[in-house]
């Protein structure tokens, strides 16, 4: 077992963890935030992305361990007095999704590409997206959410 030290949405958490527990797995199963989804524990999908130190990581390829002393933000972190992040509502306004099962990591990535780019084109954010996948929507009605929320209000970096 190895001890971390992790701040998790703005909560400082410690553990014991064995060295091979991925960082997805730390979230759902010890913490139990569930938002942060499992897909493919390959990094193909993007269903397990959140934010490491402000910055979106999928954290099915990422061990515990490596987060240690890292600021970590969940799905669940984006929204923490109860109001959604400009991404969240414009997914709503704009139904970006459809099962909702890579929102979660398709907002997430959205946050670090309207940080660096916070008026991106339909083509920037598709590229931004890339490594994300949707087997639903067909992806128009993500670009607009993304495209939406640079338009409404400066997305926040990391809640």
């Amino acid at each position: 077992m190895v001890k971390i030290s992790v701040t998790v949405n703005g909560k400082r958490r410690h553990a014991d963890v064995e060295p091979r527990l991925l960082l997805v797995h730390f979230l759902r199963e010890h913490l139990r935030l569930t938002g942060t989804h499992v897909g493919c524990d390959t990094t193909q999908c993007g269903a397990c992305t959140v934010l490491v130190d402000g910055r979106s990581a999928k954290s099915c390829t990422m061990f515990a361990v490596q987060a240690d002393g890292s600021e970590i933000t969940t799905i669940e972190g984006l929204a923490p007095d109860g109001r959604l992040h400009p991404l969240q509502e414009a997914f709503w306004d704009d139904h970006g999704l459809q099962c909702g099962f890579c929102t979660p990591g398709m907002i997430m990535t959205a946050v670090t590409l309207l940080a660096d780019n916070p008026s991106p084109s339909e083509r920037e954010i598709r590229e931004g997206i890339a490594g994300n996948f949707c087997r639903c929507t067909g992806y128009q009605h993500i670009v607009n959410a993304i495209q939406h929320a640079s338009k409404s209000s400066a997305p926040r970096r990391q809640a």
